[in-house]
């Protein structure tokens, strides 16, 4: 009991070990409480700073903005879905997914994407700019979105520090359709509609039909022609639009005026090469 005893009395406490290292070892303990010492002052700025956020209008894209890319695909469209988030590596989530707004492209099997989301970002108090994952948050600037079920690119369209105010106003307009298909007037109905992931955006009220009576020169044939009988369709529809300045906006970025084409999709039937007479 007594040689226990005299081996803990001459076995040195950890205090003393611990100076003893450092004295031995002068050079690497002060490269040791240099990295502590940054360390801290790191940990002490990422949990007292407040997380900085903006809201962004993105259009999903592959590729940048001027690039003339494949537009989504609809199973892109299935994939982006709202309340989806990308984390970081400390698990605090980079983005939110707040809307998901999609047209269908009116000729082929494509879509265009908007997205408004809700950026984790730093902000360079000088410039007042903002970065988010490093690179320059502007319009028109690129962007990844890193999501649970996809991994996509965009521009960005608009950004603001407080959420963006639904705009939109209802207009009714009028649409005309010289010399259509009688199959084209037979698929149409009162009350088709579309509806935008959001909001329904687009809703048919008075459809009129009339046959159409075009005229054709058969000189130079020497057997009769045979033409299938065209009808004109008058189409009145309630559609969501903003009002930008002097200019009618439908669907973010397509601008409304008297004589101008208007393509757009309902739930059941794409409608292509319509001009617009009449907006109230």
């Amino acid at each position: 009991m007594k040689k226990v005893f005299m081996f803990f009395k001459k076995k040195k406490s950890w205090p003393q070990l611990v100076w003893k290292l450092v004295r031995a070892n002068y050079f690497i303990s002060i490269i040791a409480v240099i990295i502590l010492f940054v360390g801290l002052i790191a940990a002490y700025k990422l949990l007292s700073t407040e997380d900085e956020y903006i809201y962004a209008k993105i259009k999903i894209s592959q590729g940048l903005w001027w690039a003339n890319t494949t537009k989504p695909a609809v199973w892109m469209v299935d994939a982006i879905k709202k309340g989806d988030v990308e984390v970081s590596l400390s698990g605090k989530p980079t983005i939110e997914v707040l809307e998901v707004r999609n047209y269908p492209w009116w000729s082929e099997n494509e879509h265009i994407i908007y997205v408004i989301a809700r950026l984790k970002v730093s902000k360079n108090e000088k410039t007042g700019e903002y970065s988010f994952k490093r690179s320059s948050v502007s319009v028109a600037s690129p962007i990844d979105l890193e999501l649970q079920q996809i991994h996509v690119s965009g521009v960005v369209m608009d950004f603001s520090e407080k959420p963006f105010k639904n705009n939109s106003v209802e207009k009714t307009i009028t649409i005309f359709k010289e010399g259509a298909y009688s199959w084209e007037g037979d698929a149409m109905q009162v009350g088709d509609n579309f509806f935008n992931g959001e909001e329904k955006v687009l809703e048919i009220t008075d459809i009129d039909i009339e046959p159409s009576y075009q005229i054709y020169s058969s000189i130079g044939n020497n057997y009769p022609i045979e033409q299938e009988q065209k009808i004109n369709i008058k189409v009145k529809a309630k559609v969501r639009v903003e009002i930008r300045g002097d200019r009618i906006v439908f669907g973010d970025e397509q601008s409304l005026k008297l004589g101008k084409t208007f393509n757009v999709s309902t739930s059941k039937f794409a409608l292509t090469n319509f001009k617009i007479t009449s907006i109230e």
